[in-house]
C-alpha cells in the first residue's frame, strides 16, 4: 500500500519520526490492548459526529502514520485500509445532527468515544485520548493535548473518524446538492453560509449552530 520508494535516509527519518509517536505506547507498555481515541466533526454547522477507535498490534508501523488534518484526502484513504488491515480492532461511533442539538455537541462527542469504544472487538486495557477524558468509562484514561500528532494509536484513530465522517458526508451530497458537503464536509465556509442563507438548513444541519447565520438572512 505505502509502496512508494524512499530513500535511506528518508526511511529512517520517518522511523525516528514514528518512534517518537511512541512515547506514550511505550510508556503504557505493561497494557496489552492500548487504544486510541480521537473524533472528527466537532466544528461543522452540518452533518455527525464521528469517533474512532483504534487498537494497534505493540510491533507495528504504518509510515507516513500522523494526524489526519496534516494529511491528504488521498493519503488519509490510503492508511484508512492499512489501519483496517494491521489493526487489533476498531471502533466507529456516530452521533448525528439531531442529538447533537439536544444534548450539545460535547456531550455528543462524548457519546460518540463510547459508542466506539463499546464496538471494539476486543477489550482496551487503556485509552489514550486526544485531550478528554470520557466521563462513563471505567477503563483507565489518559488524555494528551494534541495526542493526534503525539500518538500513534491517536493519529490512527483520528483518521477512521475523519474518513468515515468524510465518506458519509459525500453520500450526503449527494441527497442535498446545493449544499456543497462534498466539498466543505459541513463546515462553515463561505459558500455553504451563502447556500444557508438562500435554501435554509437542511435535515442534517445543527439548528444550535446556525443561530447567528439565520438571524442574518
Amino acid at each position: 500500500m505505502m509502496a512508494r520508494k524512499l530513500t535511506e535516509e528518508k526511511l529512517q527519518a520517518e522511523l525516528s519520526r514514528l518512534e517518537q509517536m511512541k512515547e506514550y505506547e511505550y510508556t503504557y507498555a505493561a497494557c496489552p490492548f492500548i487504544c486510541g481515541i480521537d473524533e472528527a466533526g466537532r466544528g461543522p454547522l452540518a452533518g455527525p459526529v464521528v469517533a474512532g477507535a483504534v487498537i494497534l498490534p505493540k510491533d507495528c508501523t504504518i509510515l507516513f502514520l500522523n494526524d489526519s488534518k496534516k494529511l491528504s484526502p488521498k493519503k488519509r484513504e490510503e492508511l484508512y485500509e492499512e489501519i483496517m488491515e494491521k489493526a487489533v480492532a476498531t471502533g466507529v461511533g456516530i452521533v448525528g445532527p439531531d442529538l447533537i442539538d439536544e444534548i450539545n455537541i460535547l456531550q455528543a462527542t462524548y457519546q460518540a468515544m463510547r459508542q466506539a469504544v463499546s464496538s471494539l472487538s476486543v477489550a482496551p486495557d487503556l485509552l489514550l485520548n486526544d485531550a478528554v477524558t470520557i466521563p462513563d468509562l471505567s477503563v483507565m484514561q489518559v488524555p494528551i493535548i494534541k495526542g493526534d500528532g503525539k500518538s500513534v494509536s491517536i493519529a490512527a484513530a483520528s483518521i477512521i473518524a475523519k474518513v468515515t465522517r468524510d465518506r458519509m458526508m459525500e453520500e450526503y451530497d449527494k441527497l442535498f446538492p446545493q449544499y456543497g458537503f462534498g466539498k466543505h464536509k459541513g463546515y462553515g465556509t463561505a459558500a455553504h453560509t451563502a447556500a444557508i442563507r438562500e435554501f435554509g438548513p437542511s435535515p442534517i444541519h445543527r439548528r444550535t449552530f446556525l443561530k447567528n447565520i439565520l438571524k442574518e438572512s
